[in-house]
């Protein structure tokens, strides 16, 4: 019985900055552009913070890793 998890990770293939919201759509089942789109809403209405806490997760959030070939 083996069990998947799901992993938060940064894309590589969709990325426009870092692929942090690229990873967080993708974790959440959801389109990248609504992502992106609450990360700038949420820098206008939440000031910074959203910029931190962006720049925080391209830190800590690990890359996908792609499969290998056979």
């Amino acid at each position: 019985m083996s069990e998947t998890y799901k992993t938060l990770t940064r894309s590589v293939s969709n990325r426009m900055v870092a692929g942090v919201c690229a990873g967080l759509a993708d974790y959440l089942n959801m389109d990248p552009t609504v992502i992106r789109l609450l990360f700038v809403l949420g820098f206008f209405l939440a000031g910074p913070g959203i910029l931190l806490a962006y720049i925080i997760m391209a830190i800590v959030t690990p890359e996908e890793t792609k499969p290998l070939q056979q």
